[in-house]
């Protein structure tokens, strides 16, 4: 969610009216203000959904996708992503909402021509999706790509762009849409007039999300024991520092605090699932670890900007609904609340 980051980006409003393309203020809309909870859904009946949660009331909406727009969402949740005052809500099993953030009403979507999309960015008028494709007779995927949409209230893809194996997470910087290719451990950058891949940068490790801060981008990318942070300087695209943390079994699931610090989700996987979140200090040239919360079956991650909280979810094994625990950056409890079915990101404003 991956919630990019899902997994997700975080937008923050600190004013109780926002402004206008022409300046003007206007009150801020139902959902403007709180966290979005992305609920993945359960395999097979396709019912991921979307939560509202008020952190300062702890009022809590469920279903606002179906409560906005009198139907179901009817996919699998991968991503939300805010950019050009939308949200794009990605589904994995082939299609793209895209809503109002202020209401949750429909704008439009992308429901044709995607088999597995995992997120997504803007560029200019266009948007541009990462998709698995189609998994072959070995349950591989040969075919992957980074959809071109041209409108960014959705419509038809108009091309195709070919990309390594399993494509994540996007990022859209100048006239480049950079690619985090997961399955072969490269980085890949498209120039986005040209809609062709222009430059690879390969590494070491299999790159799953991007954050950026001022004119640095990081990338989290993950290996067996241990994770490692790339920094890319966007004024040249090239790779700068790198730092190593001894974290073993770490997933695709991070949130960062936008100071340096990280938390990730770690697991063992099948059949134990014996899980973690791990917090991540770096400073300087040196990267530290601690162990906050250990558990079975967390599955999304997050952190508000505004309280200085974390947000773990857990699947509950996809036996009825979720629940979230809200902890401290030193991770004592604070609550904990039911979600819905298989949440896994948050999206904070």
């Amino acid at each position: 969610m991956k919630l990019n980051q899902l997994l997700w980006a975080s937008a923050l409003i600190s004013v109780s009216f926002a402004c206008s393309d022409s300046g003007e203020e206007k009150p801020l809309g139902k959902y403007d203000n709180g966290i979005l909870i992305m609920n993945e859904g359960n395999f097979g009946t396709n019912d991921g959904e979307v939560y509202h949660l008020n952190q300062n009331t702890e009022e809590l909406l469920p279903n606002i996708f179906e409560a906005e727009n009198l139907r179901p969402f009817a996919g699998l949740l991968e991503d939300i992503v805010l950019e050009a005052d939308r949200l794009y809500l990605v589904a994995n099993t082939g299609k793209v909402e895209i809503v109002n953030p202020a209401d949750f009403k429909s704008l439009g979507a992308v429901s044709a021509e995607l088999d597995q999309p995992r997120s997504l960015a803007v560029n200019g008028s266009k948007l541009f999706i990462s998709d698995y494709g189609p998994y072959n007779a070995s349950y591989a995927t040969p075919d992957s790509y980074v959809a071109v949409v041209n409108g960014l209230d959705g419509g038809v893809v108009s091309k195709k762009i070919e990309v390594s194996n399993k494509p994540e997470d996007l990022f859209s910087h100048g006239n480049f849409i950079i690619v985090a290719g997961s399955e072969e451990n490269k980085i890949e950058i498209i120039d986005a007039t040209q809609e062709v891949v222009v430059s690879t940068i390969d590494l070491e490790a299999s790159p799953k999300q991007f954050y950026a801060v001022g004119n640095v981008l990081w990338i989290y990318a993950v290996a067996t024991d241990e994770v490692i942070f790339y920094t890319v300087n966007l004024s040249s695209l090239t790779l700068g520092n790198t730092y190593t943390v001894p974290v073993a079994n770490a997933t695709s699931r991070i949130a960062f605090d936008g100071d340096d610090e990280m938390y990730v989700l770690t697991s063992s996987g099948w059949p134990d699932y014996n899980d973690a979140v791990v917090n991540i200090d770096i400073e300087g040239s040196s990267a530290t670890f601690t162990e906050l919360m250990t558990g079975s079956g967390l599955y999304g991650i997050g952190y508000d900007h505004n309280l200085d909280q974390v947000y773990v979810s857990n699947s509950n094994g996809f036996q009825g609904n979720g629940t979230v625990t809200v902890l401290s950056e030193t991770g004592s409890v604070i609550r904990t609340f039911e979600a819905g079915r298989g949440p896994s990101g948050f999206l904070v404003y």
